[in-house]
């Protein structure tokens, strides 16, 4: 940075950010969130091709919602000189709902005054902090994950499931909106008082539901009282006018929101192969299917490695014995029985190292804790009990985390 140009101050979103990185990356290994540090540029993802816009909650959708639930669900009609007909809807704009309030009716650009008619206006908005907070406006820290079942990544095919393959999921982050009460103020005017009662009951009846579409955005709606007024003046038309207030629990998600997040709104997960590990049940089992001889070294010996190395001289082949093969093929799996904060018990017992080789110890296994692999030094010890048990201790400082009852830990190594 130059030297005449003055430090520039962190927001307070980058504050909170640099409080939270060291965290990120502590604590027990767990399945992989697609929630990570967002300034890491290899989890970025284009849009480019991507057919699911941002999610965005305006005041406009809600206006809408009510229009539709009018129009589509109570369909307001009356009755008048013998003949159903359908009560207009319209959203108040300043001009109209000036004109209504002044002169008592609409009037349309021929100058006809409007009956029936059903006019409503936003009059005020408030927020609902009860519900939900997202903490810090500049860095939404709360967030709703959305699954899609088939991607261009993971298309409907047998190939996973012959191959024993996880498919790659393709998640969406919208954040949490919102909450907020926007008051409606509505105007329902006819020409008779008992047109004007049908329109009351039909509205009063929708009280207190979900007003929108079902396959867009829904808001509870509901309502407290009815103004009724009754004009007649000389020279004049009649109008029988209702005033109701409805009030609306809505939600709301900006465009700006979106916008910052839109390079990481979209993750996929990674896509797995399973291999099954082959092993064998018994030393018997595995020395009648071993049908191929060890090769020989011009010493009349073998250089064999497992976890250590050693020089092993054959007294009778000139290559590596049976129990030697049979001991460094062997690998069994055996997951934990018992648990507590620092140990892990296993029903097992050690398979016992033939000579020469050394015996069998911790080095001869791999641990594994909730999938993860575990530091081997971060284990104390692995003994046999010599009672068909063997006990894992590890040292829960050098893990940062203390192991619990329900976790799953996976052993690998000479078992018998």
């Amino acid at each position: 940075m130059p030297r005449d140009r003055k430090p520039i101050p962190k927001n307070q979103a980058e504050i909170v950010q640099d409080t939270i990185v060291p965290f990120l990356n502590q604590g027990k290994p767990v399945s992989q969130n697609v929630f990570t540090h967002r300034d890491n540029r290899a989890l970025n993802t284009t849009r480019k091709t991507d057919k699911i816009k941002d999610i965005t909650i305006g005041l406009e959708d809600i206006d809408s919602a009510l229009m539709y639930y009018f129009k589509n669900i109570i369909k307001p009609t009356v009755v008048q000189d013998g003949n159903r007909i359908d009560v207009q809807i319209m959203y108040g704009s300043p001009e109209r709902w000036q004109s209504v309030q002044a002169d008592g009716y609409y009037r349309d650009t021929n100058g006809k005054a409007i009956f029936p008619l059903i006019m409503f206006k936003r009059t005020n908005i408030e927020k609902n902090r009860s519900l939900g907070n997202k903490i810090d406006g500049n860095l939404a820290s709360l967030f709703q994950t959305f699954e899609t079942r088939y991607n261009q990544r993971n298309q409907y095919d047998k190939f996973s499931i012959l191959n024993n393959r996880i498919p790659s999921k393709q998640y969406y982050v919208s954040v949490v909106p919102d909450y907020v009460t926007v008051t409606y103020d509505c105007v329902l005017l006819t020409n008779y008082v008992e047109q004007n009662n049908k329109l009351i009951e039909a509205i009063e009846y929708a009280s207190d539901s979900y007003w929108g579409d079902a396959n867009r955005w829904q808001f509870r709606t509901s309502l407290d009282s009815f103004g009724v007024t009754n004009t007649i003046n000389t020279g004049e038309d009649r109008v029988s006018s209702t005033t109701v207030s409805l009030k609306v629990n809505g939600y709301l998600i900006a465009d700006s929101i979106n916008q910052h997040l839109s390079d990481t709104s979209m993750h996929y997960s990674p896509a797995q192969i399973i291999f099954t590990m082959e092993t064998s049940d018994s030393s018997e089992t595995f020395a009648a299917n071993n049908k191929q001889a060890a090769p020989k070294t011009a010493m009349g010996g073998a250089s064999i490695s497992d976890s250590y190395n050693v020089n092993i001289t054959s007294t009778s082949s000139g290559g590596v014995t049976s129990d030697v093969s049979i001991y460094l093929a062997t690998s069994e799996t055996k997951y934990a029985a018992t648990i507590t904060t620092n140990t892990a018990i296993f029903n097992a017992a050690f398979l016992a190292a033939p000579s020469p080789l050394p015996p069998t110890s911790k080095s001869n296994f791999t641990f594994f804790v909730n999938g993860q692999l575990m530091d081997i030094n971060s284990v104390t010890s692995f003994i046999d009990n010599n009672n068909g048990t063997c006990t894992l201790v590890v040292d829960t400082n050098n893990l940062d985390y203390t192991l619990e009852s329900d976790d799953q830990i996976l052993a690998i190594g000479k078992f018998q």
